[in-house]
């Protein structure tokens, strides 16, 4: 019932045209704003990209529009539906668990059998940000439960347990060349510093000399590493990188580095997280006096799993605190973990497919008409199959603005000045650039901003909504931002 008449008011509110009565000013306005769109849409470097636009208010006046039903890929604006179907579906509370147990019996202190460190999506463990608990804080809590059960040692080992999320660990239409960066990685339901690996990265001493690399944190003893990236001539800049998969504990390093280059921290995927945080935990508690006498290890199904006594389970930080992370920061990770979430939850499946049905049905139950104007692939952005269209994300973020989550919702998203925002509206008073709130989306060809202006009266109707995307543009980033400030000074006035 509840999906009916979302659907239907979604109707109401969005399949009619927009012929609204405003006032002389605001006629104004719209006239002169809709002049601008149409003015640089047929100038370069827009005249030659594919360009839509889309600003509306919640009381229906439309304020600009050009090509808003043309799909183009949104980048990580789709973590705007991301975030925002998960804050809707789950609660700002809500918070992911992970359990520790055992198999076997404990008999004079002596565990005969395995500890399982069994994952349920926590993004966070070990993540650097603030709201997570330390790798240390949090294994200090499972070694307290561990000695608590009168364990004193370990015959069996320690097993990362991801096998809450089945299915692969990454999306499939993802580029190969993106598998092996931080912003590439995937993951099962156990996951350790999200499943990123940090190398240290030198030019060597000529050019046509191998570029040093060298492994730092988490360490990754177990991965053999084959360096085939070259150092290459001065201005060549940094072109290196990391090709690797979780079928096999093999990585390539490729590309080069410029020999005027200095020494610098570069990030890659792991696609071992499971294992690595089982090795970390293995490693603390012999650290600690606990004796684990077989080598760490993971899994990522269930097949003949033994029931499992269960000894504790923790809990990462409030919901609201991870989407306000995947939303300033633009995290991946966090969107991907989201997104798989949700299809758990409400299909028993973490699979894409089923986590596109999940989010699919909460779309709906917000109001969202779902049948056109829109492909999702994945909760980041970074599959070039995605789609979306301006009139879709003001359909969804309009929807947004009527959910019981809404100001939770709005300060997930950065400002200008902020965050994946710094150079956007740098002109512009801070009195009006506290008024915007949007996200970023960019890749290769693709830059698009969506989001929302509040009112100076406060008044909900006067909210403007906006999406503005580009895609498959060859000029730089920086020209683009200045033709999109410029849209956004105007809806500001």
């Amino acid at each position: 019932m509840c999906k009916i008449a979302g659907f239907l008011f979604s109707l109401l509110l969005f399949a009619a045209p927009p012929l609204f009565a405003g006032s002389a000013d605001s006629l104004w306005r719209e006239s002169a704003l809709q002049k601008y769109v149409v003015s640089v849409s047929g100038e370069e470097p827009l005249k030659s990209s594919l360009f839509g636009m889309l600003a509306v208010t919640c009381g229906g006046d439309t304020l600009a529009e050009f090509s808003s039903l043309r799909k183009m890929p949104p980048a990580s604006n789709l973590k705007l539906i991301t975030t925002g179907v998960a804050l809707s579906a789950l609660g700002p509370d809500f918070r992911f668990k992970t359990k520790l147990g055992y198999s076997g019996e404990i008999t004079d202190g002596t565990l005969h059998g395995d500890l399982y460190i069994i994952g349920h999506g926590d993004p966070t463990i070990a993540s650097e940000d603030s709201f997570a608990l330390p790798s240390d804080s949090l294994f200090a809590l499972w070694q307290s439960a561990i000695e608590n059960a009168g364990i004193t040692k370990i015959k069996g080992c320690v097993i990362g347990d991801g096998s809450y999320f089945d299915g692969p660990i990454e999306k499939s239409s993802w580029a190969y060349d993106d598998l092996g960066t931080d912003y590439g990685t995937g993951g099962n339901a156990l996951c350790f510093y999200e499943n990123v690996q940090k190398f240290r990265v030198s030019p060597g001493s000529k050019i046509g000399s191998p570029v040093k690399a060298e492994p730092l944190f988490p360490s990754a003893k177990w991965m053999t590493f084959v360096n085939k990236a070259v150092t290459s001539k001065a201005g060549s800049g940094d072109n290196v990188t990391l090709v690797n998969t979780d079928m096999c504990k093999i990585a390539e390093l490729r590309g080069d580095f410029a020999i005027d280059k200095a020494p610098k921290t570069e990030l890659f995927s792991n696609k071992f997280g499971d294992y690595t945080c089982a090795l970390y935990f293995d490693k603390y508690l012999d650290d600690n006096g606990l004796k684990v006498h077989k080598d760490p290890r993971s899994v990522s199904w269930d097949r003949d799993k033994p029931v499992l006594t269960i000894l504790d389970t923790t809990y990462s930080a409030p919901l609201s605190d991870i989407l306000k992370a995947t939303n300033y920061k633009s995290d991946n990770f966090y969107a991907e973990t989201l997104l798989r979430t949700l299809g758990k939850t409400f299909t028993g499946s973490a699979t894409y497919d089923s986590s596109y049905v999940a989010e699919s049905a909460i779309l709906s139950d917000l109001g969202v008409d779902i049948s056109y104007g829109a492909q999702i692939r994945d909760g980041s952005g970074l599959s070039r199959h995605n789609y979306i269209a301006p009139d879709f994300m003001c359909r969804y973020l309009k929807a947004m603005t009527e959910s019981p989550v809404f100001d939770t919702f709005l300060r997930t998203l950065p400002q200008p000045g902020s965050a994946t925002l710094g150079s956007r509206l740098r002109d512009v008073p801070s009195s009006s650039k506290r008024r915007v709130w949007m996200k970023s989306g960019s890749m290769n060809g693709v830059l698009c901003y969506s989001g929302y202006i509040l009112p100076q009266n406060g008044c909900k109707e006067d909210i403007v909504v906006f999406s503005i995307m580009t895609a498959d543009c060859t000029d730089s980033p920086r020209n683009v931002g200045k033709i999109i400030d410029g849209l956004l000074v105007r809806l500001l006035l």
